[in-house]
């Protein structure tokens, strides 16, 4: 995942990832190494008489991290302390690191982004209204989402706005603009977790209907006293990063139907489609929601494949490393590309009211 850590000197260089450590030669090539095949290919663990291997693969820790790698004195060779009880230490020759290198000059996939101030713009420094309905398009074509602070009260101009650059306003079966609020008065179906102060974890909008809407508004009129943090990612990023650690996982979410079921008093809807979907070999759609997942049906044998898939998937996302998280005040507002980004907020206490609009183009 994202690097923690890189060791350099003349000769030596090292970069430390989550789950791999990149070598780079002296030749200029580069490689990356899982831990668990470094730990599994420890020189040191072989019978002193024989030379045969003494450690299976299948003891080794799949999630297993070092606590530092260092080159030797003459810097032709790498030591790992690893994080484990046993704490032992490993001794790697470059030569035969070079020799044995399976994944030479890959190319390795960046993790989401995470700095905010990438979505940020300021309404009051972009004072014509075209000017901001054109830089909020750009952020979301280029990133997915776009946070907009000190634009003011007024949802109905934002709608008008937006429609000024192709988008159409999308009613729901909540209505035409939800009033995301504890004490809600205006909209129908309000049995759900958004109009509750819990926490709503990171999930796509409305994954139970057959085309859901593209994009989302959501102003805030007022923020909470404590809590009601906002928390973005971009689940394309995330999805082409699994792809690069983990193809048989990827694969998996893009082939494999998941049933999202919305059950509330006066609304029902059903539709099963894969977590992630590839349209002429490009990213399409995410669909993520916890909270409106059915029982999962598929054959035995894939149950606990798809699990172990979707856990990995949800593991990055859910890395803060990889957010952007950030809190509205009154006025702000974020709008965000719902086949893209996935979407989250803390739980707070006091009256918090955020009006949500959906929008397709």
């Amino acid at each position: 995942m994202a690097m923690q850590q890189s060791v350099r000197d003349s000769h030596v260089r090292v970069d430390v990832h989550d789950s791999y450590l990149r070598v780079h030669f002296a030749d200029g090539a580069h490689a990356d190494f899982h831990y668990f095949w470094l730990r599994h290919n420890c020189d040191c663990c072989r019978h002193p008489q024989t030379g045969e291997r003494t450690l299976c693969p299948s003891d080794v820790p799949m999630d297993l991290q070092p606590a530092s790698v260092n080159p030797s004195i003459d810097e032709t060779a790498l030591t790992i302390l690893w994080n484990d009880p046993s704490a032992h230490r490993s001794h790697y020759r470059l030569d035969w690191l070079r020799e044995h290198a399976y994944a030479l000059n890959r190319d390795a996939v960046s993790p989401p982004a995470s700095d905010v101030s990438r979505l940020e713009v300021n309404a009051a420094q972009l004072a014509a209204a075209p000017r901001l309905r054109d830089v909020c398009r750009e952020r979301l074509a280029q990133l997915g989402a776009v946070v907009v602070r000190n634009f003011g009260p007024d949802t109905e101009a934002l709608i008008d706005d937006f429609a000024h650059v192709g988008l159409t306003i999308v009613p729901t079966h909540f209505g035409r603009i939800e009033d995301l609020r504890t004490d809600n008065t205006t909209n129908a179906n309000t049995d759900q977790l958004g109009y509750t102060d819990a926490a709503v974890n990171l999930h796509t909008d409305q994954p139970f209907l057959d085309t859901p809407p593209r994009y989302q508004l959501l102003h805030c009129m007022q923020p909470a006293d404590q809590g009601g943090d906002s928390v973005v990612v971009d689940a394309w990023q995330a999805a082409r990063y699994l792809r690069s650690l983990d193809a048989p996982a990827f694969a998996m979410l893009t082939r494999v139907a998941v049933r999202f079921h919305r059950q509330q008093k006066q609304f029902t809807r059903l539709q099963a489609a894969p977590i992630i979907e590839v349209r002429n070999q490009e990213l399409f759609r995410i669909r993520s929601s916890y909270f409106t997942m059915a029982p999962h049906h598929v054959p035995f044998a894939e149950m606990e494949p798809w699990y172990r898939a979707y856990n990995h998937f949800v593991a990055i996302t859910n890395a803060p490393r990889h957010q952007y998280r950030f809190r509205l005040g009154a006025g702000d507002f974020l709008m965000y590309d719902n086949f893209r980004m996935l979407h989250a907020r803390t739980s707070f206490i006091g009256a918090r009211w955020v009006r949500g609009v959906y929008f397709n183009d």
